[in-house]
């Protein structure tokens, strides 16, 4: 499958909810991901960080390539994640780009 990264939007402004959903295009199909706002403050608390927006892509882009790898990524045109899934993916998108860069340096 085909995917491209297309828009981001705080969707307390377009459909009042309390989250950032992240539009993908899969093979021409959009597909979105909504990562709840909650994230951000409980990952603040925990480390100091900030998510950024393109820290936000990754996220949505790690959690959209495990679905699609898994099958459960095809028929529906959004996905909400939990807070706790998230952070997950975040952790997993980090260590992934980790990684990468570590791959380029040796």
């Amino acid at each position: 499958m085909h995917c491209i990264y297309q828009a981001q939007i705080v969707a307390i402004a377009t459909r009042h909810a309390d989250a950032v959903d992240i539009k993908f295009l899969v093979d021409g199909r959009p597909l979105w991901v909504a990562l709840p706002l909650p994230a951000w403050v409980d990952y603040k608390k925990g480390t100091g960080k900030t998510i950024t927006d393109p820290l936000a892509v990754e996220i949505a882009g790690h959690f959209l390539k495990t679905a699609l790898e898994s099958g459960e990524g095809v028929g529906r045109e959004m996905y909400s994640l939990t807070v706790d899934q998230t952070l997950q993916h975040l952790e997993a998108a980090v260590k992934e780009l980790e990684d990468a860069v570590l791959a380029v340096q040796n």
